[in-house]
Formats: structure tokens, C-alpha cells, sequence
């Protein structure tokens, strides 16, 4: 808990920091890099590159300055950075760099408003997170089994098409066995190693990939979209265009806190968009086999037909789950059994509803009872916001609205 002598200078920052929060953050970055640049290998610079990642951290920080005394709103979001942190291995040690940095771009932004008393305030608080935070990583290497920064060596067994731009890589141990368990929903780290021309020390970027296959099975598989340009999609189209079957790929543990209750009778409505997919399908693979009778909607929104990836698990999953509903939405084009130029979706035998355009709630949402359902949503944050103002406006509370996040969240919620 924060110091009475500490609250009053955090609970000042709450303006200062949504005011200033962004320039903190830049300066934050590009200090700690010129000193530390072996970081960059635990960084995702595409993110940096983007400025995303500042921005993701500015919010952070403002929301946890404003909700300093609210438990309850931080105990998920904290959650959700220590899966992050042990995706990418980040230890203890890396915590007094981190101070030491933030604080030092706090007090360079704000000059003089930056006082003795105000700086030592935000080293108490910062250091009260830490702890939580480093505790809480010790206790998520133990559950899994793992050291920070560990990454196992995975073959890739095969590699298949899964619509234009997306391609499911599917990985095994040397011995031809599943890489371990894993929780529906849940994602890995993939390291791509390189050295550019004229350097002798080698580089390394981390990307997370949601593991898009139902746990039991005897491989793990990711499914990736190739992504235009780099940094940010420097990785991911490394893995399309080098990567081939036979290969050894560098991969982390399973982490993340997307990992949705699959008992129960409540209906489950599954928003996604893009490789957004790609959780969701592995939580309804997993509750095609351990609770198919569940009431679920999965809707997925997509380019086009082309672009939609793992069409043949959802075919799947509809023969095996009578109370599955599937609502398509193609921005582009016009796909089988939608007449052309049609505007309202229609339903066909052995197919889901499709309709063209951008997804709408009300024909996702029509047969659904919003006062038991509980609800899942993964793609692009601008496709989120909307769904999430949607849902809210409909009367669904935020605690039964699960999201993951496809790279830095802003904490909208929160703000």
C-alpha cells in the first residue's frame, strides 16, 4: 500500500501524467536503449518503431496512478503484463533498469514541476509495483515449469496454406511429441535471430503467437498472417518466407491470461476479426471436445473469403456442436450462398450465416440471452473499441467482456 506521505504526490501526477505521459515514455524508451541496447532483444521494436509501445506504457502508467487504491480494476491488468513479461523473459534484475530510467525520464520532461518530493513519491510507487509484478512472474515460472528467458528448440513438422497471406506451422519436439501443455487461448514466443550486414553481434526479436489448435493434440500450432512492411512484420514474414518444414525454431512456454471457462451452460459469444481468429478457434476446438453442447456464437469478421483462415476447423466444429452458431462478415467480395449485392445475410445448409460489410452486433446478438452470455473478443484495437462500446451500450458488464490483445493495449477501460 502507498505511503499517506506518497498518495498526495501520486494522486497530483494523475493530470500531470495524462498530460505528459506519452513525451515520459518516449524519453523513458530511448534512454534505457542508448544505455542498455541488449534490451532491444526483449523489446519488440516494431512496436517501438510504431510508437505503440509508448503509448501502451504512458496509459499504463496513468492508470495505475489513478487507480492506485483500486484493487480490483488493476488485479487483471497486472495479470496480464506478468504473462507478457515471462513471454519475453524478463527477470528481476531487469527492474532497477527500468526504475532507474522511468524516473530519470519523468523528472527530465517535467524540469522543475519534478521535485525531490514528487520523484521520491513515484520510486515508492514504482517499487511497490515491481514487487508485485516480480512476485508474481516467480510464481508463473513455477507453475510452468520454466526459467525466464528459456526457449526450447521445436521442429517444424509441417507447414500448411490457411487462406491467401496465412499459414499454420506446426511444431514438435525432436522426438515427434506435443511441446507440453498449454490453456485454450494461450500464446508463445518465437525468437528470429539474424546479423546484420557489417555487425558481428547478432540480433534478436521475440513476437507471440496464439497457439490456434486445441490442447491434446500431438503438435502445437501457430498460425500466422504475413504482415506488410518491417520492423513490425519482421518476424512474421521470416516465418513465411524462410521457415520451412524440418526447420528448429527457438519457442517459449505457453503464457497468457486469455484462457476462457469452457464449463458450464451460459452462452459464449466469440467476436473476432483478422488473425484474431486464431485464439478463438483453439477455445472452440477445446469446447468441441469438452463441452459440446454449449450455446456459442462465432462470429468472424475477414477481408474477403480468401482471407479468412482456418475455415476447415470451424467446419469441423460445426459437426460436432449442435448449439454452435457461426456469423461470418466479408468486407470485400461476395462468397457462396449470398446472393449478389445482398446486403442482409442469409443461412444455407451446412454453412454459416454470411453477410457482407463490416460486423454489426445485431445479427451476432439476435438469439442471445445478454444477461447470462459471457463474451470473448481478439483483433485489431479500433475493431475491439467498437465491439466493446457495442456490447456496453447493450447492457453487458465489462467483468463478463474478456479481450486479448494482439500487441500493446491502451487500457481504454481503464482511462
Amino acid at each position: 500500500m502507498i505511503s499517506t506521505a506518497a498518495r498526495p504526490y501520486i494522486d497530483a501526477s494523475v493530470p500531470v501524467l495524462r498530460e505528459h505521459g506519452l513525451a515520459i515514455t518516449t524519453r523513458f524508451y530511448a534512454r534505457m536503449f542508448e544505455a542498455h541496447p541488449e534490451l532491444k532483444n526483449l523489446f519488440n521494436m516494431g512496436n517501438q518503431a510504431s510508437g505503440a509501445q509508448q503509448q501502451s506504457l504512458a496509459a499504463a502508467v496513468f492508470a495505475y496512478a489513478a487507480n492506485i487504491d483500486n484493487a480490483a480494476a488493476l488485479a487483471p491488468v497486472l495479470d496480464r503484463i506478468v504473462h507478457k513479461h515471462a513471454a519475453v523473459g524478463l527477470q528481476p534484475s531487469h527492474y532497477p533498469i527500468v526504475g532507474r530510467h522511468l524516473l530519470a525520464a519523468i523528472g527530465e520532461v517535467l524540469g522543475e514541476a519534478a521535485t525531490p518530493e514528487l520523484i521520491s513519491a513515484w520510486d515508492e510507487a514504482y517499487w511497490l509495483l515491481a514487487g508485485e509484478l516480480i512476485a508474481a512472474e516467480a510464481r508463473l515460472y513455477e507453475r510452468t515449469g520454466t526459467q525466464p528467458g528459456r526457449l526450447q528448440p521445436l521442429r517444424v513438422q509441417r507447414i500448411e496454406a490457411e487462406g491467401r497471406d496465412t499459414v499454420s506451422i506446426y511444431l514438435q519436439t525432436e522426438e515427434g511429441a506435443s511441446p507440453g501443455a498449454f490453456q485454450p487461448g494461450q500464446y508463445v514466443s518465437v525468437a528470429m535471430t539474424w546479423t546484420e550486414p557489417g555487425e558481428a553481434t547478432p540480433r534478436r526479436q521475440l513476437r507471440q503467437y496464439s497457439l490456434s489448435d486445441a490442447p491434446g493434440q500431438p503438435w502445437w500450432r501457430l498460425t500466422v498472417k504475413r504482415e506488410a512492411g518491417t520492423p513490425a512484420g519482421q518476424v512474421s514474414n521470416w516465418l513465411h518466407d524462410e521457415v520451412k518444414a524440418g526447420d528448429v525454431l527457438q519457442v517459449s512456454a505457453a503464457y497468457g491470461d486469455f484462457t476462457p471457462v469452457l464449463e458450464g451452460d451460459a452462452p459464449l459469444v466469440m467476436l473476432s476479426a483478422g488473425v484474431g481468429i486464431t485464439p478463438m478457434v483453439s477455445v472452440l476446438k477445446a469446447l468441441a471436445r469438452q463441452n459440446p453442447t454449449r450455446p456459442v456464437v462465432f462470429a468472424h469478421a475477414a477481408r474477403d473469403a480468401d482471407h479468412q483462415a482456418l475455415q476447415a476447423d470451424l467446419r469441423e466444429a460445426a459437426g460436432l456442436m449442435p448449439h454452435l452458431r457461426t456469423v461470418l462478415f466479408h468486407e470485400q467480395g461476395h462468397e457462396h450462398g449470398v446472393a449478389q449485392g445482398a446486403a442482409q445475410g442469409v443461412a444455407y445448409a451446412g454453412q454459416p450465416t454470411a453477410y457482407r460489410g463490416r460486423m454489426t452486433l445485431e445479427p451476432v446478438l439476435a438469439e442471445v440471452d445478454l444477461d447470462q452470455a459471457q463474451v470473448l473478443m481478439c483483433g485489431p484495437l479500433p475493431f475491439m473499441r467498437a465491439q466493446w462500446e457495442g456490447l456496453r451500450q447493450r447492457g453487458v458488464p465489462a467483468d463478463r467482456i474478456h479481450r486479448e490483445v494482439f500487441g500493446p493495449e491502451l487500457l481504454d477501460h481503464l482511462l
